[in-house]
């Protein structure tokens, strides 16, 4: 019976992480296809002010209860390092860069939290069986995109993968800063509150950008429309 349920056990992570990279590595390709007639920054806020407001009602509906202002002030600190600086980041460099390399970038999160978890006061040095799984997951990652998938076409630009890198660096620090605040007890509200404030932050930075002079609904194609609908839901 133990062996049986230990076998099942292990059988249910590799599922479970087939799933994930599955799910992560389409994210990617979503994108890629939704900013093609879609502006990024627009088409992020649309993307999480749209998820943001379903899971905040839903939760709310299930007897999630109401967030205080200290709650709103953390979840828009983290909104605005998860989703402005770590997705903002990938929706505007895959511009330039090609998905399968973009979530090779961006797989280097685990590394940046691991050096922040180290450099923090009291942080302890990763062990060498820390450091030994981050590379071979890395190399993982590397095998599931494909090497061949990694450069695309074209030219790649330097600044989009260094936006990239940076990106990611902005996803870790939020996520260990979240870790010490008070935020409400529904992880489903307080992802929602995430999205709206950070689907907030990215619509306000695609106006300053100016996409919203480039926005033309009347030419958005169904590959964009379908890339958007996928990252909602």
């Amino acid at each position: 019976m133990t062996e049986n349920r230990a076998g099942a056990s292990r059988a249910q992570i590799i599922a479970a992480f087939a799933s994930i990279y599955t799910i992560w590595g389409s994210t990617y390709l979503a994108i890629r296809y939704a900013i093609e007639t879609l502006p990024p920054f627009l088409m992020a806020g649309a993307r999480f002010l749209v998820s943001g407001v379903i899971l905040y009602v839903w939760a709310r509906q299930r007897g999630a209860l109401r967030p205080t202002r200290l709650h709103w002030k953390n979840t828009a600190i983290i909104g605005a390092f998860l989703l402005l600086g770590g997705n903002g980041a990938v929706v505007w460099a895959e511009q330039w860069i090609p998905s399968g390399l973009a979530a090779l970038l961006v797989s280097i999160l685990p590394f940046w939290i691991v050096l922040l978890e180290w450099l923090r006061p009291g942080g302890k040095r990763p062990r060498i069986a820390v450091v030994l799984g981050l590379i071979v997951g890395f190399i993982g990652i590397v095998v599931l995109i494909g090497p061949g998938n990694l450069g695309g076409k074209g030219d790649v630009k330097p600044l989009g993968a260094i936006v990239l890198i940076l990106g990611s660096l902005s996803w870790a620090i939020g996520s260990l800063w979240s870790r010490d605040v008070k935020l409400p007890e529904s992880g489903l509200l307080t992802t929602g509150m995430e999205m709206l404030a950070g689907g907030a932050m990215l619509a306000i930075a695609g106006l300053f950008a100016g996409e919203l002079g480039r926005l033309d609904l009347a030419n958005v194609s169904a590959a964009s429309a379908y890339g958007l609908l996928y990252l909602i839901t």
